[in-house]
């Protein structure tokens, strides 16, 4: 009796021996083992995957600790030994039938062996039983092989409710308009998560691909308005405004100029162009005041003028100043007429005035507009004649049926019937 029972101790000490309980994770199994571990990292680091392979196996052996296990596995297929490594699942299966991560990596070793069937089956009975993303996008590429686009989709249509991950929700859009061609479906799936979940560079890229694929504008400038709150960058904007452009929706596109602050050069052209000068000239001085270039600041000050039909003497002074200013940096015909023509037409210095707008005529010396400036000052000193003489030609000239000119016309012939009255008495 007593040998009996020294043999089955025996025996259990024996068993016990061959399978060792697992130590904690943190705990180590053997002294060398971070040595080891060390080698099999570096051999990955090399590449050399099937010496990883063999390294991790060998820790496995000696710590009974399965993560090992799984990474020389995991090495056996990054070695391109798919065969080798179904057949090592398979023989620790038979020791741990349940373990999934055994079965996980099964699949993956049959996917890579084009054994689809095979990885097919085991990879549907491995979701179902953890209902897990990681698991249903395995399953999923394996349908994605087979061109079974359907299965794929419900597969990875049940890792991303599981997730909400960009990643999945854009290779199940991609499949949705690709390969199915349910479009709309592809749409809304991207559309519902941007709206939810926010629209992220990514989901909005796909977004424009599609939506351009379909030419359809208010898609793609939905998109890009949605983008642009993301990243500011230039080639948005450039695109956004081309858009509001093409639509001629100019009122939005003043709108979300103004919203954004992205493109006041572009902005000032909006509002010239709608001849909305109260909101221009304080744009065209913040575009001086940001820059110091110097035809802002020019511009500033001719639609600060134009802003008002009363011109007050504070308003006036102001304008002045600011042309002053310019034209003593350039010598631009338009600004220098401008100064010319308020200084004479307002009767703050008209000597002065057409002193500008003779430096204008040096280059220019048959222009209408600034012949007509001239032909003013004289008139507002009182030279009628050469006043008229001026006037008659300017009629002569392109622009000379400006109706401005035919009222300068009307008040010199008064000026000058007024003269030959006082000549007369």
């Amino acid at each position: 009796m007593f040998k009996l029972l020294l043999i089955l101790f025996i025996l259990l000490l024996t068993s016990c021996s061959m399978h060792p309980k697992a130590p904690a994770p943190n705990e180590k199994a053997f002294e060398e083992e971070d040595r080891y571990i060390l080698f099999a990292l570096r051999a990955e680091q090399l590449g050399s995957f099937k010496t990883a392979a063999n390294i991790f196996t060998t820790i496995y052996e000696k710590s009974n600790k399965k993560e090992y296990l799984y990474r020389s596995i995991e090495d056996n297929i990054a070695a391109k030994e798919d065969e080798l490594a179904v057949k090592r699942a398979d023989a620790y299966l038979e020791e741990y039938p349940n373990d999934i991560e055994l079965l996980r990596l099964k699949v993956l070793a049959l996917f890579a062996l084009s054994q689809l069937q095979d990885a097919k089956k085991l990879a549907v009975y491995v979701a179902s039983k953890t209902k897990q993303a990681e698991d249903y996008l395995i399953a999923s590429e394996v349908y994605i092989k087979l061109h079974e686009y359907d299965m794929a989709v419900r597969y990875l249509e049940s890792a991303y409710a599981k997730e909400h991950n960009e990643d999945i929700l854009d290779k199940m859009s991609i499949i949705l308009y690709v390969n199915l061609g349910r479009k709309k479906d592809a749409i809304a799936h991207l559309e519902t998560h941007s709206r939810m979940l926010g629209c992220s560079e990514k989901i909005c890229s796909r977004l424009i691909a599609f939506y351009s694929n379909d030419n359809n504008l208010d898609g793609i400038l939905s998109t890009y308005l949605r983008l642009y709150e993301l990243n500011s960058s230039k080639e948005i904007l450039k695109k956004i405004i081309q858009i509001y452009t093409y639509k001629q929706d100019y009122k939005a596109l003043e709108a979300f100029l103004e919203k954004s602050g992205g493109d006041d050069a572009a902005l000032l052209q909006l509002y010239i162009a709608q001849k909305a000068y109260k909101k221009a000239y304080p744009l065209a001085q913040k575009l001086y005041d940001d820059t110091l270039d110097i035809n802002y600041l020019g511009q500033s000050a001719i639609f600060e003028y134009e802003s008002y039909k009363t011109k007050s003497q504070e308003l006036l002074k102001r304008v002045v100043k600011k042309l002053e200013k310019v034209v003593s940096e350039i010598k631009d015909p338009l600004y220098l007429n401008y100064l010319g023509y308020i200084l004479i037409d307002h009767d703050m210095d008209v000597k002065k005035g057409m002193e500008y707008i003779r430096e204008v005529l040096k280059e220019q010396p048959n222009s209408a507009f600034y012949l007509d400036s001239l032909a003013w000052g004289y008139y507002k000193l009182n030279q009628c004649s050469k006043a008229k003489e001026l006037i008659l030609k300017v009629q002569t000239l392109e622009g000379g049926d400006d109706p401005e000119v035919s009222t300068h016309l009307e008040a010199i012939k008064k000026c000058l019937t007024q003269t030959t009255k006082k000549v007369k008495k």
